[in-house]
């Protein structure tokens, strides 16, 4: 993991930053603890995607689930009910 003392950005500006980020996402330690994590542009962009792709398959999933009969019906109370392992 690469690390870096926010302390560290503070003196040196981002030029400390770009050292590291070539061999991956930067986790920034401020008060001894992981506090930020830089990434560069492309790592954020597909991660961006990832999450996009992601959210398309689970409502594909859903739509499919739905056309499929695999869903129930009810209100909030009764899924509380259900989940809560009430009768």
């Amino acid at each position: 993991m690469n690390t870096i003392p926010a302390q560290e950005i503070k003196r040196r500006g981002i030029a400390a930053v770009d050292e590291l980020i070539a061999k991956g996402a930067v986790h920034v330690i401020r008060n001894n603890q992981p506090q930020y994590v830089v990434l560069s542009e492309a790592r954020y962009q597909a991660l961006l995607e990832a999450e996009d792709d992601a959210y398309t398959a689970r409502v594909l999933t859903s739509l499919n689930d739905l056309r499929n009969g695999r869903t129930q019906r009810g209100t909030a109370a009764e899924l509380l009910k259900e989940l809560s392992g009430e009768d």
